[in-house]
């Protein structure tokens, strides 16, 4: 029975000594990173550079007042056709509008009379002429008749003028043009409306959009920190994924007396359009300090259990889940306080992946 009881516990020592044996075989090895994933991944250094602040403000979007034309009528009339509507884009020279004009009847009327004005003042000149070259006129009734062929000549020069001015069509209409290429972003007039000079302003305003102006709200504490020159991006409630990027062109150096405000000048590229007059507007004014710091893409960043850390990448099979102090962020950039040495490789794309994989 002893030599029984013998057998047996030997032969499950040697059982378990066998299953030790396979785990400690089946231990996994050390992590490495695999080709695959390496291709995922993306490379950053810690590098020294000027530290940027950055200011929020609401504010905006208005035409490019440089780019922006009202258009007046510039007499009272009948518009009898309307070409265009709000919103629509013209290019210069375009029709707007065509009206018809008592005014415009009497200019012509006036040219009509310069010119008969101007053959009669011809003739009679031609007339004095011959008479005076046969001794039948005075040299005086020559000089007369040349004085008032100029001033016929003045008369038809000045009606022809205005109504090249008012651009009259050959039947006596009074024509409005475009006068720059842009989007009609203002319509005070509407088709068979009878107007003058003292019940209307402007037709039209014609904005050029392919660049636009965002009026940024300054308060008193921050008038200092923004001057002419500063780094700005814009967001908008139509857009919020997206970032326009300008420049502070203008500062207006008066404060609103109501909102004690002062504004700011933004000027932005719109080459889509995308952004459009009266739009809300998010304003952050960028503003570099002459000091230093250690800075890594604010995305390699990663918070966890109340501490920021950094994904340190030295080769495949080395990479350190470092603790880093963050002294602020800034955009994309964040500025670290310690944690760090200039030149070190951080892991600025999929780090959370591997983050998990070394700390589970």
């Amino acid at each position: 029975m002893n030599h029984i009881s013998f057998s047996l516990l030997a032969a499950l020592a040697l059982l378990a000594g066998c299953q030790k044996a396979e785990v400690k075989q089946e231990k996994p090895e050390g992590f490495q990173l695999s080709d695959t994933m390496l291709k995922q991944i993306e490379l950053d250094s810690a590098r020294l550079q000027p530290v940027q602040d950055e200011l929020s403000f609401t504010g905006q979007i208005i035409s490019n007042g440089d780019k922006t034309a009202k258009v007046f009528p510039l007499v009272g009339g009948v518009v009898e056709d309307l070409k265009v509507e709000l919103g629509d884009h013209v290019q210069k020279g375009q029709l707007l509008a065509v009206v018809r004009s008592g005014e415009i009847a009497d200019i012509q009327n006036q040219n009509s009379s310069a010119g008969t004005d101007l053959a009669i003042a011809r003739k009679n000149l031609a007339v004095a002429e011959d008479q005076y070259a046969a001794g039948l006129a005075a040299e005086r009734d020559v000089v007369l008749a040349r004085a008032e062929l100029h001033r016929a000549e003045s008369n038809v020069s000045k009606s022809r003028k205005q109504l090249g001015i008012y651009g009259v069509t050959q039947d006596g209409r009074y024509t409005i043009k475009a006068p720059i290429s842009g989007f009609i972003t203002e319509k005070n007039v509407t088709e068979s409306m009878q107007y003058n000079d003292s019940n209307v302003d402007h037709f039209f305003t014609i904005a050029n959009l392919d660049q636009v102006w965002v009026m940024a709200n300054v308060f008193e504490s921050d008038i200092a920190k923004v001057k002419v020159g500063y780094e700005a991006e814009v967001s908008t409630l139509a857009y919020p994924d997206q970032r326009f990027r300008g420049k502070v062109d203008k500062v207006f150096n008066v404060l609103d007396p109501e909102s004690k405000v002062m504004k700011v000048r933004v000027r932005l590229d719109n080459p889509d359009y995308l952004l459009k007059p009266e739009m809300y507007a998010q304003i952050r004014v960028l503003n570099t300090q002459g000091n230093k710091m250690l800075a890594v893409p604010a995305k390699a960043v990663i918070f966890d259990k109340n501490r920021n850390f950094v994904m340190v990448y030295r080769d495949q099979r080395h990479i350190d889940t470092r603790p880093v102090e963050i002294a602020k962020t800034v955009g994309d950039i964040s500025y670290v306080q310690s944690g760090l040495q200039p030149g070190e490789r951080v892991i600025a794309k999929n780090q959370l992946l591997i983050y998990d994989e070394l700390n589970d």
